[in-house]
């Protein structure tokens, strides 16, 4: 029906133009606007690949356009406060009143609900107290290690050159230096833009070892050494996978590795770049940790760790009989969650694999106090912390820093356009388009992301103290409660099932642990 109404349309305005020049010629320049609309429609008809075209020449083309900015309609016009995802409005209003130094105070009462399943709150006291400020930083690096690291409580997580766009990382790096904090890499190597702000690296080795690979994309130790020992280099973070697509590896297209992405990864320009889904340095838990040293020792002593998505709980418990059985730990351990960001992941990885962030940190915590050797690493959770609140509940669950990404990218001014992959970012920070990142003001977000930060931790103290303690090391599962489907609360220590120190070596595991602790093998994943 439609095809017989644009045929009919399109002969009805070729007539009236026709007719109207004839009288007043001017008018003819009209065709420059019916002849191209007519030329689409016949192609919709004729060649379009998209059925509705075919059967709604020209017209059809308002579909197409409208779910192309369905996400702007439904974040400025459908979403209320709380519905919007990943982040809602309220998250991120939050971060952009924090990062221009505007009034992030509310009134008139909360607008959350209370009485939800699921909603998580803290416990305040009667005798508050006033928490230094340097609880605000904690010490990385265990026995182990000989140049340990004074870390903020809050970090920005992995984030890479080419993920983001140049002046993106380089504000983001500016910010860690003024807001004394670091600032991690990400695996796509260390840049230029990495190293321009002056803020303090924790450099991420991925399965791709950009920055430290040989030709054949093998692990180079020299490489790594040259890099490693750099001053602004603070510590260094194995990936061996991420929340947003665990045990998935990627392809960085040919026509992206332009002269200066090849410079920075060390791989050869105009070539797709492979990052396979597991590490060739080992293939064993053992092979981990002597990865760990060898790192370790190619750094000059400074802090070593490793970043994961809990997947196989024996896996990781793999880990755990591996440190116990060669006296190796990690300086650090960075636990990401399922629900964790990237700039593109496959959907079914990204939705279906991976256990959240609180079930991971909780469960890692649990397995390490089980195994007797929590004290000598750091727990870093990596995932949706907005605010000081977040903060407080990751630390309670175990954690004792915690790393973020996408809020950082809210104080650079990300507005959640969702258009990360597509190189089409609006705001020139996911992109890598250079006329778009020319948006990314370095002087001004770089205060921004410095002022977001401070504004985060200082709540988080502030809530520390509202909870009568003097620390935050104070902090356990039972600190916070959880409403649960029966309409009563529950802490978190009852919910997550932690073990007693020492358990996993005593012989008598718990049925919830045992099974995968009897799987779990040092000498193999």
């Amino acid at each position: 029906m439609m095809r017989m109404v644009f045929c009919a349309v399109s002969v009805v305005a070729l007539v009236i133009v026709g007719s109207i020049a004839q009288v007043w010629p001017p008018f003819g320049w009209a065709l420059v606007l019916v002849v191209p609309f007519i030329l689409l429609g016949i192609f919709d008809m004729f060649w379009a690949t998209h059925n509705v075209l075919h059967n709604y020449p020209v017209v059809g083309h308002l579909r197409y356009a409208l779910e192309f900015i369905s996400p702007e309609i439904r974040q400025y016009f459908v979403e209320t406060n709380e519905s919007g995802k990943p982040y809602n409005r309220l998250q991120r209003e939050l971060v952009y009143a924090r990062a221009t130094g505007s009034d992030d105070t509310q009134p008139f009462g909360t607008q959350l609900d209370l009485m939800e399943v699921g909603f998580v709150r803290a416990s305040h006291s009667l005798a508050p107290k006033k928490v230094d400020p340097q609880q605000g930083r904690i010490m990385v690096g265990g026995p182990q290690c000989k140049k340990p690291y004074s870390a903020s409580r809050l970090n920005i997580s992995a984030m890479s050159f080419g993920a983001l766009s140049s002046n993106a990382i380089h504000a983001l790096n500016a910010g860690a230096r003024l807001g004394q904090f670091a600032h991690n890499t990400g695996e796509g190597g260390l840049s230029p833009y990495h190293l321009a702000g002056g803020g303090d690296i924790t450099w991420q080795i991925g399965t791709g070892y950009f920055g430290c690979r040989t030709a054949d994309g093998n692990f180079d130790e020299a490489k790594f050494a040259e890099n490693a020992n750099r001053d602004a280099v603070k510590m260094i973070e194995i990936k061996l996978s991420q929340g947003a697509k665990p045990a998935h590896g990627g392809v960085l297209p040919a026509a992206k590795v332009d002269e200066e992405i090849a410079r920075i990864r060390g791989v050869a320009m105009g070539k797709d770049v492979i990052s396979p889904p597991a590490h060739s340095a080992f293939s064993t838990p053992e092979g981990l940790l002597h990865f760990v040293v060898q790192l370790r020792d190619a750094a000059g002593g400074k802090p070593v760790g490793f970043k994961l998505c809990i997947g196989h709980h024996r896996e990781f418990m793999g880990i755990v009989k591996a440190m116990v059985k060669t006296g190796i730990t990690p300086d650090f351990i960075t636990i990401d969650g399922a629900e964790g960001g990237t700039g593109a992941a496959p959907v079914e990885f990204t939705n279906r694999l991976g256990v959240p962030l609180n079930e991971g940190l909780a469960f890692v915590q649990s397995c390490l106090v089980g195994a007797g050797i929590r004290k000598d690493i750091r727990l870093i959770a990596s995932g949706k912390v907005v605010s000081g609140f977040d903060m407080i509940e990751k630390i309670a669950l175990g954690a004792d820093m915690c790393n973020v990404a996408r809020p950082m990218m809210f104080a650079l001014g990300c507005i959640q356009a969702v258009r990360c992959n597509t190189n089409t970012c609006p705001t020139g920070i996911a992109t890598q388009d250079k006329n778009r990142a020319k948006a990314v003001d370095i002087n001004l977000r770089q205060k921004h992301v410095a002022r977001f930060h401070a504004a985060t931790v200082e709540s988080f103290l502030d809530l520390v103290g509202a909870m009568g303690m003097l620390s935050p090391d104070e902090l356990t599962p039972d600190h916070i409660h959880q409403r649960v489907v029966d309409e009563s609360e529950r802490p978190f220590g009852t919910t997550h099932n932690y073990l007693e120190p020492g358990e996993l070596l005593s012989g008598k595991v718990r049925e919830a642990y045992r099974s995968d602790w009897e799987k779990a093998r040092a000498e193999a994943f």
